[in-house]
């Protein structure tokens, strides 16, 4: 049982779908967690676990064989399985990310051709916006897409960075500027013109000029194969852009929000998990003639991290409902990862500190889950930038 109330207000199906998410995440994902980041391999039977729990076709609608999950449900999945491993579960909710994009902006052939062995957990999917000059501020791009109407294809050059799955993928979501389509442009405003036709594609890896770079050597989320990927006239058929010319920013906007949701929620699974982790520690080790959870500073602590923890997933369960309510939910989806991200860091710290010398080795998870708690201030969205976008919320638009 763990130590820190886990949901409320969750309807008997989102609840019998944590428990289940949960059972397998403890029985399966955890006990390959610590071999798997020492490795820095990602374990393919725990994917195809997924898949056969369904889970891969998370955000898959219904029609094409998926589960066509609710954002609270989706961010109870991410949650119990970072629980277990945040490798996996960010594995998972990038691979959801391309699926909602052919969802929300396919045509129905793309959807028929792709989603149904989607939601089967192959091909893999990739999320392909940040690139090495353009991380934070996806607007300064130089990835293009050239039209070639002689044969009616689109010609990709550019290089994008830190694309999760970029060695198991099958299939990426890529946005670039769609070069020579934007007709409209103001010439004299080159920069206004190059956000204007930034425009998504949908590349199958096995295109040519679609080229894997090495994979990167990372503090932690080590099981979770990171790369670049580089387009050197990379050729796709012209139906394989997904948005109109010029709408891809506004729905990598869109799309992200619900992610930024899915990692806040992960994060307050990576925090549940340090907890428990310290809980079951201080409950054994003795000091003084005592367990050290019976020394009062210790107790305090643990008092101020559940408290944390509970207060980052009720953000996290706010940012869901409004999002189900149709409300522009940016500013409480980064409220949740703001604060979410914060406690994985604040928990695992503490975690480790509770653990002692014993902490800063291997022989505890804790310090694997503090290493991987970083990346939560950092991806989909650094804590500056969700800063950035409350404060636009609540100053802004007085």
């Amino acid at each position: 049982m763990t130590g820190v109330r886990v949901g409320s207000a969750l309807s008997d199906e989102q609840r019998a779908i944590r428990e289940l998410v949960r059972e397998f995440a403890v029985e399966e994902v955890r006990p390959v967690a610590r071999e798997a980041d020492a490795e820095a391999s990602f374990p393919e039977d725990v994917w195809d676990g997924l898949a056969e729990l369904g889970l891969t076709g998370l955000t898959v609608p219904e029609a094409y064989g998926g589960f066509d999950a609710d954002r609270t449900t989706y961010a109870v999945v991410n949650e119990e399985l970072a629980y277990g491993a945040l490798a996996v579960a960010t594995a998972l909710s990038v691979h959801c990310l391309v699926t909602s994009c052919l969802a929300a902006f396919g045509s129905d052939q793309q959807r028929e051709q792709w989603l149904p062995e989607m939601a089967e957990g192959r091909p893999v999917g990739m999320f392909c916006l940040s690139e090495p000059h353009a991380g934070s501020n996806p607007a300064e791009m130089s990835t293009t897409a050239r039209y070639d109407s002689d044969r009616d294809e689109y010609v990709l050059d550019g290089t994008k960075q830190w694309i999760t799955n970029g060695e198991r993928g099958g299939v990426a979501v890529v946005f670039a500027k769609a070069a020579g389509d934007d007709d409209d442009a103001d010439p004299a405003d080159p920069a206004a013109a190059g956000r204007e036709a930034i425009t998504q594609f949908l590349v199958p890896a096995d295109a040519e000029g679609f080229e894997v770079g090495s994979k990167e050597e990372k503090l932690g989320l080590r099981a979770s194969d990171t790369t670049s990927i580089s387009f050197d006239g990379c050729r796709i058929p012209a139906e394989n852009r997904l948005t109109e010319v010029g709408d891809g920013l506004s729905a990598a906007f869109r799309i992200l929000t619900s992610g930024r949701i899915g990692i806040a929620a992960q994060a307050v699974g990576l925090a549940r998990a340090a907890f428990d982790e310290a809980r079951e520690y201080a409950g054994e080790r003795e000091q003084f003639g005592q367990p050290i959870a019976e020394i009062g500073a210790i107790r305090g602590t643990f008092a101020e991290l559940s408290t944390e923890i509970e207060a980052s997933r009720l953000l996290v369960r706010e940012a869901c409902r409004r999002a189900e309510a149709g409300e522009d939910a940016r500013v409480a989806a980064a409220r949740a990862k703001l604060s979410a991200s914060e406690t994985a860091m604040s928990v695992t710290n503490e975690a480790v500190q509770i653990h002692g010398g014993y902490g800063y080795t291997t022989a505890f998870d804790v310090e694997r889950l503090y290493r991987d708690a970083k990346i939560t201030e950092i991806y989909e969205g650094t804590s500056e930038i969700q800063k950035k976008i409350i404060a636009r919320g609540v100053l802004d638009d007085r």
